[in-house]
């Protein structure tokens, strides 16, 4: 990644930047067939992954981008981001801004020339958890039933470790991959997302664990005052003991010790809340199942103004998006 030192000053103004834009999100993608870019602008930025397509075409994709996160970051960035993308030749630039969707910067969007993009990378649509006031607070906000798994998990005697195993994890993942029919990355990934983010103690691996075997993991990131919840795992075996209830509470509660006050449980179905609620009770398929168990944690859905495109060469474009069928791009 070029000039990370730079990127490290000109995050350290922005405390509140998303997980994606940091130095270790882009030396993550960079040892899996992504390039890491940096770009400022004055007082605007992003990170810019890089991905190379045949006959010397790229594709250019800024996740959770840029800052700070305003609609005039992206008006001052685009012709940084043109001049960038132009060079590597790329066919097209993806923008997700780390935004909440609405009208007006729809409006504002499209008038720098950007399209709405019917590819969504990362999901759109997510549950976000106050992690404010005592803790007696945020189990208030849950629903009943998720109090009391909860606390079903700790009188069977689950227990909630912090491991530095990323290979037991994958292990687990393995598992959760085969029954849930969903893609996992390769044991590498987990493991150098670990090693990454632990250098600055952005990250906590946490293994729920009934006498001695692991029940359920997790991979929680932190910075800021904002923490993720990316990667879960879960076993097939002694289900009724509820460890992925306590294991989502203790991940919430390591945010809090330092310092979080929102944890992202990351990705639900693309749909209003009515249409969730009235739905989560009869569907099973994508992430309707994650979505029954998320909901229980009390927190309020949340939509970002989706992927949005800069086409520079709509002919490869198209022949892009058919042959690579790059709804599949490699998600968190």
């Amino acid at each position: 990644m070029n000039q990370p030192s730079e990127w490290d000053e000109f995050l350290a103004r922005h405390p509140q930047a998303h997980i994606l834009q940091t130095r270790e999100w882009g030396e993550l993608k960079s040892r899996f067939g992504w390039e890491a870019h940096p770009v400022i602008e004055g007082e605007a930025g992003a990170l810019v992954l890089l991905r190379r397509l045949p006959f010397g075409r790229s594709l250019a994709y800024v996740p959770r981008g840029p800052l700070p996160a305003c609609e005039p970051s992206i008006a001052q960035l685009l012709p940084a981001l043109d001049q960038l993308a132009r060079s590597r030749r790329a066919v097209v630039l993806f923008v997700e801004p780390d935004l909440p969707d609405s009208q007006s910067l729809r409006t504002g969007l499209a008038r720098v020339n950007l399209q709405p993009s019917r590819l969504s990378v990362q999901p759109p649509r997510t549950i976000v958890v106050d992690l404010s006031g005592r803790e007696d607070d945020i189990l208030a906000r849950m629903k009943q039933k998720t109090r009391y798994n909860i606390n079903l998990a700790r009188r069977h005697g689950v227990l909630v470790h912090a491991v530095d195993d990323p290979q037991a994890f994958y292990a687990l993942m393995q598992e959760t991959t085969a029954r849930d029919e969903f893609a996992a990355h390769a044991p590498a990934y987990y493991r150098a997302a670990f090693e990454l983010f632990s250098e600055h103690d952005r990250v906590q691996l946490l293994f729920a664990e009934h006498a001695g075997r692991p029940l359920a993991a997790l991979m929680v990131f932190a910075t800021g005052t904002r923490a993720w919840y990316f990667y879960g795992a879960s076993s097939s075996d002694s289900r009724q003991q509820m460890a992925p209830y306590l294991l989502q509470w203790e991940a919430m509660r390591w945010a809090r010790s330092r310092g979080c006050t929102t944890y992202d449980m990351w990705g639900v179905p693309d749909f209003d809340q009515p249409a969730l609620e009235s739905g989560f009770t009869t569907r099973t398929d994508g992430l309707w199942g994650v979505y029954r168990f998320k909901r229980g944690f009390g927190g309020r859905v949340e939509r970002t103004v989706g992927t949005w495109q800069r086409v520079y060469a709509p002919a490869l474009f198209r022949a892009m998006m058919f042959a690579l069928r790059l709804r599949r791009m490699e998600a968190v």
